[in-house]
């Protein structure tokens, strides 16, 4: 008797919308990701290979044959973006600039598009948020307005390909890949699929035309990109564009860039004329023009390989409430208040009577750890309400025994300040100075808090 074997019916498969992890069958948490409720069916699942082998489009060459200037960097005409793609675009890269609304992002990719436009290339500018006039505005604003700069309003996937077929750009822009949906897929702009789609067909453009793309994507109220996690995985190179709205610095980041380093950090300054690159942002977040007044000291900051001096103000005022307030802004208030504990505990210095307020200058941002030895100086100056010494810089990591540790890149930071005229140094003992102090900077090592201390209040009785 013979038996026959009957192919089991295809099943449903469920895709992650944060991470793009696939199961044969709906589940409550992600396998990948670990997150809740992000599993959605997105259609049969085939079993068994579905792919057979076929003949190669090009022979397979040895390493050291393959032409290295397909990959040469181009630059885009704006320094400080090219600074963070690693010396300017690649042809057939795809970037993905991501951003919270409102933020600049269109502005500044308006305004590479016009740089790049002046290098005598043929840019297509494809918008999806906004209509053809208000962008036209927008570039008229900032003097954007090239001949070859093009510009398309369209949502729809296959006349954006349409579009490039037929001009034959050099660059392409879209504003934004959330905007784009196709025709041939199911679901709305901005979904899984519909977003796997688009940026699947734009690659695949790119890389066979060598045709350099950036993308333009939304962010979560939490601050992650929007889209499932596959768009980050498919791109070449993601940047974070980060500021406060109601300031003007603007910083951009590479969080991925098969090209080049993640190591640097672009600045921008955004006004109603347009965006500007800030080649020298050191002097952003120091107060400067004004006598020193007590809760007041400077470090310096590495963000990414640019040393970046930061102003740490501190502020002390008595309070009769049984649970003093302790806040803080643009630091990492976990650090802010393990200093406080170590200098209760370890110098005595009681704060449990007094609000605590300490922020930076500027809008800045400070959350690493060589911040520490700052925020303790400013505290103390401020409690003891006598102003640390003109032209001093602290530099160090606090422990819980009070004791003082090394931080990396030293020698670059009192490098910096000591560009900006700083004068005096407070770092902890046994610091790598490659070649010693800079010249003239007088440098104290101190091995712990207490220490660093004395010598910041002798300082200032010098002056």
């Amino acid at each position: 008797m013979s038996t026959k074997t009957v192919a089991k019916p295809a099943r449903a498969a469920f895709t992650c919308s944060e991470c793009g992890w696939s199961a044969p069958k709906w589940v409550g948490r992600c396998g990948e990701c670990q997150a809740w409720g992000t599993l959605v069916e997105v259609g049969a699942e085939a079993t068994g290979p579905r792919t057979a082998a076929t003949a190669p489009g090009a022979i397979a060459q040895p390493i050291a044959d393959v032409d290295a200037q397909a990959a040469a960097y181009r630059p885009t005409g704006v320094g400080e973006f090219d600074r963070v793609l690693g010396g300017g675009i690649v042809p057939g890269a795809v970037v993905l600039l991501a951003g919270e609304p409102g933020v600049g992002k269109s502005t500044l990719l308006l305004d590479v598009a016009a740089r790049a436009a002046d290098g005598g290339a043929r840019v297509l500018y494809v918008t999806g948020e906004e209509s053809a006039a208000q962008v036209r505005l927008r570039a008229e604003r900032i003097g954007a307005l090239r001949p070859t700069l093009l510009l398309a309003a369209e949502t729809d996937l296959g006349r954006v390909l349409g579009h490039i077929e037929a001009q034959q750009p050099d660059l392409l822009v879209v504003d934004s890949v959330q905007t784009i949906a196709s025709a041939q897929v199911d679901g709305s702009a901005g979904g899984v699929s519909q977003v796997r789609e688009v940026a699947a067909a734009l690659i695949a453009v790119a890389k066979r035309t060598a045709l350099p793309v950036v993308l333009v994507g939304h962010v979560t109220k939490d601050g992650a990109i929007a889209g499932p996690r596959v768009l980050e995985h498919l791109v070449d190179v993601v940047c974070q564009f980060e500021g406060d709205k109601h300031a003007q610095l603007r910083l951009v980041r590479a969080v991925k860039n098969r090209y080049g380093s993640v190591d640097e950090v672009g600045c921008f300054s955004l006004d109603e004329l347009g965006i500007h690159g800030l080649s020298d942002p050191s002097g952003l977040f120091l107060s400067g023009g004004r006598d020193a007044v007590p809760g007041s000291c400077v470090t310096v900051t590495l963000d990414g390989r640019r040393p970046m001096p930061i102003e740490v103000q501190a502020l002390l005022a008595k309070t009769s409430a049984p649970q003093p307030r302790r806040a803080t802004h643009g630091l990492d208030s976990s650090r802010v208040a393990m200093t406080l504990a170590v200098l209760s505990a370890r110098l005595g210095l009681d704060t449990s009577s007094f609000d605590t307020y300490v922020s930076t200058v500027g809008g800045s941002r400070a959350q690493e750890p060589a911040v520490d030895l700052a925020v303790a100086l400013a505290v103390v100056s401020s409690r003891r309400d006598a102003a640390l010494a003109e032209g001093l810089v602290a530099v160090g990591e606090i422990g819980l025994a009070g004791e003082l540790r090394p931080v990396v890149g030293t020698t670059r930071r009192l490098s910096e300040a000591r560009r900006l005229g700083f004068t005096r140094a407070i770092v902890p003992a046994r610091s790598d100075l490659l070649g010693g102090p800079p010249a003239g900077m007088t440098l104290v090592e101190a091995p712990d808090l207490r220490a660093a201390v004395g010598a910041a209040v002798q300082a200032n009785d010098r002056t």
